[in-house]
């Protein structure tokens, strides 16, 4: 119907026009795009190779740790950080989880002193993201999000350890909950951090075909 004036107003029709709305359909949020697999992969090759890096770091940072059984899990954060980034970036069902295990694939892939069981990690790291992002729909524009999938991944970090790794598994249960509490703290923390990255990168224009480009 034609708007007051005799002017009518044109409704968009590309799907990528309106995906700044507050409720989008399921069907148009789930669709990945070229664009999304590729920016995906992306991440996920870069954070594995720092993955690795960390993976060195990791055995001379705990050392100092090692006064206060389970306090070494302030810093599994950054092994927490892909899939909330990921998520953040592509808002799409399966972003956290795609780009936390290929992360963990490369980390394993040049040489983790973890093997196989990075792989597990990184999908349980990223299930952990995934399903904090699932509860909101997807609707990612707030630091509190990224903060709760920080922490979910860090739950799910956190409880695996305590079946899977032979650090945590030899600790008493005090030592275990240590750990938990401290992996959750550090994934909190590199949740807001992945907040903040994406900010900083929509500030370049680098996610302009993206809703966390469009949305800052």
């Amino acid at each position: 119907m034609p708007a007051q004036g005799g002017i009518s107003k044109p409704v968009p029709t590309d799907p990528e026009a309106r995906m700044t709305a507050a409720a989008l359909p399921i069907r148009t949020v789930a669709r990945w795009r070229v664009v999304d697999i590729v920016v995906a992969a992306v991440l996920g090759v870069a954070c594995g190779v720092v993955f690795w890096a960390w993976g060195i770091a990791w055995t001379p940072l705990s050392t100092p740790l090692a006064f206060s059984p389970g306090l070494f899990g302030i810093l599994n954060g950054l092994w927490l950080f892909a899939g909330v980034l990921g998520g953040l970036v592509i808002r799409k069902p399966g972003a956290a989880i795609f780009v936390e295990l290929l992360a963990a694939i490369v980390e394993m892939a040049i040489g983790s002193q973890w093997g196989f069981t990075t792989v597990i990690s990184g999908i349980v790291q990223g299930l952990g993201a995934e399903i904090v992002f699932a509860i909101v729909l997807y609707r990612l524009g707030s630091w509190w999000i990224a903060v709760l999938a920080g922490v979910g991944t860090g739950i799910a970090e956190g409880v695996l350890d305590s079946f899977l790794s032979s650090s945590v598994v030899a600790l008493d249960a005090a030592a275990k909950s240590v750990y938990i509490g401290t992996t959750i703290l550090s994934g909190a923390i590199c949740g807001l951090l992945a907040w903040f990255a994406v900010r900083a990168l929509a500030r370049t224009g680098a996610l302009s075909r993206f809703p966390a480009g469009r949305s800052r």
